[in-house]
């Protein structure tokens, strides 16, 4: 095999390997037990500490608990305009609350809003029994989505968030499935998230994301707080066409975890820059193709790619195509086909696969006789 390059230059990056390289050096200083700062436009880790450590979330479990009822809304499991009744467990439930009574039926449009702005543990439980037939089986329904979603340090115990032994998950965890929500249920994610406050059963309860009143391009996601997690905070904020997501977990205040997530928040959007080089199924190079019905395959990405630096670098960005010729039909679409090789000042960033973007199919007999000849005389 014969190997190619291609020199390019502007490209992009999608993964957090190269996190240091290319960003400002000093992220600040968040006193907490673990955090993350991810821009959601190139799937990149700008800044982390302890990102993977295991950790209790709290009612950031609660991201989930809506997660499972979104798609269970979509599958038509659930009607969005249909009532729940509330059981003598879930209308017990400790600690924060929407104040549902037994036996009282409620939309679930109401609990979905008891959720995510209150907290409200009885809603969960409500939710959990509605769609599952009981709390235990829904966490189940809870642990396979995670699975599914890539979460690899995280287990649910309960769809509340209280504190379990083997209950727990990472920052780097909630902030991607913050990011799965947003991605997954725009439109859900739009109605629930941002509010400010809900009423129910004539009490008003305020969402304790305090930075939905402190920055206005803030819109969601999740508090969350017991005495083992501390004080958590994933934070979302679009300004532009850029989504960055910050997860605080275990500060050691209220005031403390919307301060350090505002911190984040503000450093991504003030010292990087996320911009978007090449749009899904545009050809990032052309590869010839032996005994194929086409002599050349456009090859790239088939999801828009953005690249995020600190400011200013984007420009010394460079690139090569990499590829091992001769390739030989048939070729499918999505099969790799190289790698782009990203540098800054000379220096590795990484590599990343090219794959094809369309398919190849075998030529005639003529064809395949033909450029067989071709081959051996390469």
């Amino acid at each position: 095999m014969k190997k190619f390059l291609y020199s390019l230059l502007f490209l992009f990056v999608i993964s957090p390997v190269w996190a240091v390289v290319g960003l400002p050096a000093d992220p600040p200083r968040i006193e907490a037990r673990a955090w993350m700062l991810l821009d959601a436009s190139s799937g990149q880790v700008l800044a982390a500490r302890n990102e993977d450590q295991k950790l209790a979330p709290a009612s950031l479990t609660k991201m989930m608990t809506a997660y499972v009822v979104f798609e269970a809304i979509k599958s038509g499991k659930l009607k969005s305009g249909q009532n729940l009744k509330v059981s003598e467990r879930a209308a017990s439930a400790a600690g924060a609350r929407m104040f549902a009574r037994v036996g009282q039926e409620i939309k679930l449009d109401d609990l979905l809003m008891a959720l995510i702005v209150q907290s409200g543990n009885d809603a969960a439980l409500v939710l959990a029994e509605g769609v599952a037939g009981s709390e235990e089986a829904f966490v189940g329904m809870m642990n396979a989505q995670a699975k599914k979603l890539g979460l690899d340090s995280t287990r649910f115990a309960n769809a509340t968030g209280h504190s379990q032994p083997d209950h727990y998950s990472s920052a780097r965890d909630m902030t991607r499935l913050a990011n799965w929500m947003i991605q997954s249920f725009p439109q859900q994610y739009k109605r629930y998230y941002a509010q400010r406050e809900f009423t129910f059963n004539g009490v008003t309860q305020q969402n304790r994301n305090r930075l939905l009143w402190l920055d206005p391009q803030v819109d969601g996601v999740k508090t969350g707080y017991t005495s083992a997690a501390g004080y958590c905070l994933v934070a979302s904020a679009e300004r532009g066409k850029r989504r960055l997501i910050a997860t605080v977990m275990g500060a050691r205040s209220e005031v403390d975890r919307g301060m350090h997530a505002q911190k984040l928040l503000n450093y991504g959007f003030l010292e990087t820059e996320s911009l978007r080089y090449y749009r899904a199924g545009q050809a990032v190079a052309r590869i010839p193709v032996y005994k194929g019905s086409s002599r050349e395959l456009p090859i790239g990405f088939l999801k828009d790619f953005s690249l995020t630096t600190q400011k200013g670098v984007s420009s010394r960005i460079k690139a090569q195509v990499i590829t091992e010729q001769p390739y030989i039909a048939p070729l499918k679409k999505g099969q790799v086909m190289g790698t782009l090789r990203l540098t800054l000042d000379g220096e590795t960033l990484g590599h990343y696969p090219l794959v094809a973007l369309n398919d190849v199919p075998v030529a005639g007999w003529f064809g395949r006789f033909w450029d067989g000849l071709r081959l051996l005389w390469k």
